[in-house]
């Protein structure tokens, strides 16, 4: 008697959206950013328990929130948004965290593939180009069983350093179309330096009498401060800041600490000029904001470079550049650097603290924020009139305390904030904005309002741009339109989304307003009434 076999089971169905989910999970990723429309709404619906889905309410607010969660969490941000006009709308803070290196995947609704052909209402043409060049990778997928796989892909590209965005348009059928589960990998990101290479840069320190080493934000992002500060020891080198370094590489109090290197040819190259050694480390040689001649680059100087940007390396103008991750490049270093009987540098002097006035000094208010902000809290910047004033009077620990943004453009800071708060964990986060860039993303506070986030935005106000008034007078340039900013209450724009708020146009209400945002139990602000004078970031042109 002859027996049957039972039918075997039939495996389930896996969508596209299924193998996606999947992949977040293998990854580590944890949250979604997005901002809703319609041609999002099949991976939308039925949201997972364990992924949380984050509201922003605009696009660029959005990846301003993934950029700060990525850099502190040192994962990649995922971002979801609307179609081509949600796209564009982003597109600022693309480009600010293509230059931050962020690790960003970033996808976008484009319409059904069987309506793209008529140009269908919210069709993107050709999505994929829209967010170029600055994405390192973009792609609308040939089918829909291929989106998993592309998605993957821009995971593993945005994690290679130099990290940054990565884009995918997924059509908004594909989601429920079936599909093969993709297999998350393990994909190495360090790179050890060139032998030899180092070789010559050791045996460069060792022939230097006055050697400096300029720290850039790629230290900081590589999580790589303890290891710079052995090397900086062990070589008795001074240490500046390259020009517009977004992040802290070097604790600011450090005796060895000499100060932060401008953006004028001219200013850097008279910095340097007592050196005959330069070493940059995890920055560009050199980001410059104005044109002038850039005396360090004459052949008197001796330059090096340590970069984990192979672009970078090669639009160095002048020395050598080693291409290597941070840890890998710095262990070696320290490793291989003789002892030297150089005399340790004496780095910067402190000024003294700055005296209370009204109108309201600003080296006066941030000074008195320095002091009220606890070990733990994190500064996120966006004022750029007062970065003067802000390296002066407020030094940072280093590892994990300072960041803002790489690429001049504003809007950033305050949703990375609220990112920032998202992916800590510890402390509290501090926006130091002026009214001018606030107003680019002032929304954001609505998302920490809603999630209890330990976020406290101080807003400097001084009635206009600050930096364009200044540019305007290094320039020589008269009766510039739309500097001035009057009749702004930020205390009334917070309340109406539920946020604490208080305003100080006195130098007494100060210490108290600083004591109730930064103690208080979600998300804050603080407006302090600043004297409008602006100083001049650079000499003026002859």
């Amino acid at each position: 008697m002859s027996s049957r076999k039972p039918a075997a089971t039939k495996n389930k169905t896996v969508t596209v959206k299924d193998a996606t989910f999947g992949l977040l999970r293998a990854f580590g990723i944890k949250k979604v950013f997005g901002n809703p429309g319609s041609t999002e709404l099949p991976f939308l619906s039925d949201w997972p328990d364990d992924i949380e889905y984050v509201l922003g309410l605009q696009e660029a607010s959005v990846v301003g929130m993934a950029d700060g969660y990525a850099q502190a969490t040192g994962n990649a941000g995922f971002v979801n948004l609307h179609s081509g006009a949600g796209v564009g709308n982003a597109l600022g803070n693309i480009y600010t965290a293509d230059r931050n290196q962020t690790p960003l995947v970033i996808t976008a609704g484009q319409q059904a593939r069987s309506i793209l052909p008529l140009q269908a209402f919210l069709y993107a043409e050709r999505a994929s180009e829209f967010p170029r060049p600055y994405v390192k990778y973009s792609v609308e997928p040939a089918r829909s069983e291929d989106v998993p796989a592309a998605i993957a892909r821009a995971y593993y590209v945005a994690m290679q350093p130099p990290c940054g965005p990565t884009f995918v348009s997924i059509p908004i059928d594909d989601w429920t179309h079936p599909t093969q589960p993709v297999e998350a990998r393990q994909v190495s990101r360090e790179l050890g330096p060139d032998p030899a290479a180092m070789k010559a840069l050791v045996k460069a320190l060792a022939d230097s009498k006055r050697p400096a080493l300029v720290v850039g934000p790629g230290v900081d992002r590589a999580r790589a401060v303890d290891l710079m500060v052995e090397v900086a020891e062990k070589a008795k080198a001074a240490v500046w800041v390259s020009p517009f370094s977004a992040r802290c590489s070097f604790p600011e109090r450090h005796p060895q600490f000499a100060g932060f290197l401008h953006a004028s040819p001219g200013q850097l190259s008279e910095a340097l000029r007592d050196h005959d050694l330069v070493v940059v480390i995890g920055a560009p040689v050199f980001t410059f904001h104005v044109e002038g001649h850039a005396a360090i680059f004459d052949g008197g100087t001796t330059i090096f470079q340590i970069t984990d940007d192979p672009t970078a390396a090669a639009v160095t103008p002048s020395g050598q550049s080693i291409v290597a991750t941070m840890k890998p490049a710095l262990t070696m270093l320290l490793e291989m650097l003789p002892e030297t009987k150089r005399a340790t540098p004496a780095g910067r002097t402190l000024p003294p603290a700055p005296t209370a006035a009204d109108p309201l000094p600003v080296e006066y208010v941030l000074h008195a924020l320095s002091s009220a902000m606890g070990p733990d809290d994190v500064l996120v910047e966006e004022a750029p009139s007062h970065r003067p004033a802000m390296q002066k009077v407020m030094p940072m620990r280093g590892q994990d305390s300072f960041y803002t943004m790489s690429s001049g453009g504003l809007g950033y800071s305050l949703p990375a904030a609220v990112g920032m708060a998202l992916g800590r964990g510890k402390g509290r986060t501090v926006c130091l904005i002026g009214d001018g860039s606030a107003m680019y993303s002032i929304q954001a506070l609505w998302t920490a309002v809603q999630r209890k986030l330990p976020v406290t935005v101080v807003v400097l106000n001084n009635s206009g741009y600050g930096a364009m008034r200044s540019f305007s007078q290094v320039m020589q340039v008269r009766n510039v339109p739309g500097l001035e900013l009057p009749g702004i209450d930020f205390v009334k724009l917070a309340e109406g989304m539920g946020c604490d708020g208080v305003r100080v146009s006195k130098s007494s209400e100060l210490v108290s307003a600083y004591q109730r945002g930064l103690s208080h139990n979600g998300a804050s602000l603080i407006e302090v009434m600043v004297d409008a004078a602006v100083p001049l970031l650079y000499a003026k042109k002859d």
